[in-house]
Formats: structure tokens, sequence, C-alpha cells
């Protein structure tokens, strides 16, 4: 019985911050842990750009995502867990 699982990390380059995309190929189940929520600070926008790109992946190797795990709290980045 193999417990590997398959990890891909997004770096988020504005706030030296890497995201990851965490699943079991067995059973495409996955789970997001620490998504950045994009902000800019001069615009005070906010878009879910690098959040988007983690959807774009897990969607693209039919994965589901079941969970969104924070770490910590995040002084460098606001979260796009909602």
């Amino acid at each position: 019985m193999s417990t590997r699982a398959d990890i891909d990390a997004f770096f988020d380059e504005a706030t030296n911050t890497i995201s990851y995309l965490v699943a079991d190929p067995a059973t495409h189940r996955a789970a997001v842990i620490d998504p950045v929520l994009d902000y800019d600070h001069r615009s005070g926008k906010a878009s879910s750009r690098s959040a988007d790109a983690m959807l774009s992946a897990a969607a693209q190797r039919g994965l589901h995502i079941e969970w969104i795990l924070e770490t910590h709290a995040h002084a460098d980045h606001l979260s796009a867990a909602p």
C-alpha cells in the first residue's frame, strides 16, 4: 500500500510566501495549505490570482479540494481561504 502524496508548491513573489497543494493520487482528494490573497497596497484592491492558479492546477489534475489549512497567523499576506 502506497502512502505517497503529490505536493506542489506555489511561490508568491510579492510576499515571499509559498502555498501548497497536497493531493492523494489514489483518491484525488486534496488540501490547500496557506493560500495567498493578492493585495495591492497602492490601489487597495485584492485579487485571487494566486489562489486561482492553485484551483486551476487542481482542476487540471481532477482533484477535489476538501481542506484548506492555515498553519499559522500570517503577518506577511492575507489569506485566500474564504
